[in-house]
């Protein structure tokens, strides 16, 4: 058998089983254990054990349970919520501002966690009962909350960024950093497709009036004392990396305990909230790692068969330029999304895509940011969208899956026209290295 017909045969099996219902991670294993036998025997199994090996050595990777905690403590303390109550203060009586400022709290909120799903629930449970109440058109106020909860894909600390790092072997504070603008980028899109849809009509979003001005925070002075707190933990995990004060690890371990501290001067800690906070975390981590054994380990096996020689010899040998050959891999990435989800994308795509971006000549640090930016479309696109199922959760009775997908249609254009906007303008993510 050639190489040619297991790469069929290989992919063709993972597909097959996708079907079944079976966890990736068990899908992954197994296919990766059957060509291991059927293509080396038993002699090239110490060399797929040390690949996995590898992976769950990294250092860096202590960075995300801590991150994941730092999400899961604040996702069940009041900062949030007082965060968002305040912005209300500021949103005034502009048509769309409690949309607006719903972008701007999940921005906040991407910057203090990175950590995706538990901002779309968050922002579920607080905002979008909100703007439905005062009126809010259901689709402009659904696509709100998935594309604003999906900035934390982007917007350092982005979990999505930590991983793509891992497997590059790149400067994760270099990814952080060449990610803030694409983000504010995103946010800035949101937010001006948002204004322009509610100034043109605005039925969509109605300004709030004295009816509806309902807020524990009267006065700008207390909304501010609300919004300084979860600054200064901002402040606390970025600061100190783009400062150089901490590593990435280390800023995530001093972020966990700004929001415990934060969380006790508040007078909210339980051993409750931390018994449940640790238990999230762990079902989280644990999910990410079992998904990258097996993505490794089939991919180790796939390298060790020749597969990334002729995946890089048939890209290679296109008679294309080279940026048609990143069109292709951000399609290829585009397809997995509909049915992958960010992490198997990554484990599997990543160690095929990034030698031959890198012997094409580009800058892995910007093809990063390519790849944060299409996983934020992947996160919305159906059928297999998670944001969908996400909100669903938590969202009235009457918003069906069919509704959220038609919402975040615009959403995803946008997202899309950024990442054109990053492939023709690299120097948009790189310039501040």
């Amino acid at each position: 058998m050639d190489i040619g017909t297991a790469t069929i045969l290989m992919v063709g099996a993972i597909f097959a089983l996708l079907v079944t219902g079976l966890p990736l991670a068990f899908i992954t294993g197994l296919v990766a254990m059957v060509f291991t036998f059927g293509w080396f025997g038993e002699s090239a199994l110490t060399l797929v054990t040390s690949r996995v090996y590898g992976f769950i050595t990294e250092y860096s990777l202590v960075a995300v349970p801590m991150f994941v905690l730092m999400a899961s403590l604040l996702d069940r303390s009041g900062i949030a919520k007082d965060l968002f109550n305040a912005m209300r203060v500021f949103a005034g009586r502009l048509p769309g501002g409690v949309a607006v400022q719903t972008i701007v709290v999940a921005f906040f909120l991407a910057a203090l966690s990175g950590i995706i799903g538990g901002e779309i629930v968050l922002l579920g449970i607080l905002a979008l009962p909100q703007m439905l109440r005062l009126g809010y058109d259901k689709r402009l106020s659904i696509g709100v909350v998935c594309a604003g909860g999906a900035l934390g894909t982007m917007m350092p600390p982005s979990i999505v960024l930590i991983i793509y790092g891992l497997i590059a072997s790149v400067s994760i504070a270099e990814l952080f950093t060449a990610a803030i603008t694409p983000a504010v980028i995103l946010m800035g899109s949101y937010i001006a497709y948002v204004l322009v849809r509610c100034l043109k009509n605005p039925a969509l979003g109605p300004p709030l009036n004295e009816s509806t001005q309902d807020n524990p925070f009267a006065s700008r002075l207390d909304a501010v004392k609300a919004i300084v707190l979860p600054a200064l933990i901002a402040f606390l995990v970025l600061g100190t990396i783009y400062g150089g004060i901490a590593s990435v690890t280390e800023a995530a371990a001093m972020g966990v305990f700004g929001v415990l501290l934060a969380i006790v001067v508040r007078g909210e800690f339980a051993m409750g909230m931390l018994h449940h906070s640790l238990g999230q975390t762990m079902n989280t981590c644990g999910m990410i790692i079992w998904i990258g054994i097996g993505a490794a380990t089939l991919v180790g096996v796939y390298n060790l068969m020749g597969g990334n020689r002729f995946v890089s010899g048939m890209i290679l040998g296109l008679d294309v330029a080279p940026i048609v050959i990143i069109l292709v891999m951000m399609a290829i990435m585009l397809i997995l999304g509909l049915f992958l989800d960010w992490i198997g994308i990554a484990m599997l795509a990543l160690p095929i895509f990034l030698p031959i971006v890198i012997q094409l000549g580009y800058d892995p640090i910007w093809f990063g940011i390519l790849f944060a930016v299409n996983m934020q479309v992947s996160f919305l696109s159906p059928p297999f969208g998670p944001a969908a199922f996400y909100l669903k959760s938590v969202a009235p009775p009457d918003i069906s899956l069919q509704d959220i997908y038609l919402s975040v249609l615009p959403f995803m254009a946008i997202q899309l026209c950024v990442l054109a906007a990053l492939l023709m303008w690299p120097q948009l993510a790189i310039w501040p290295l």
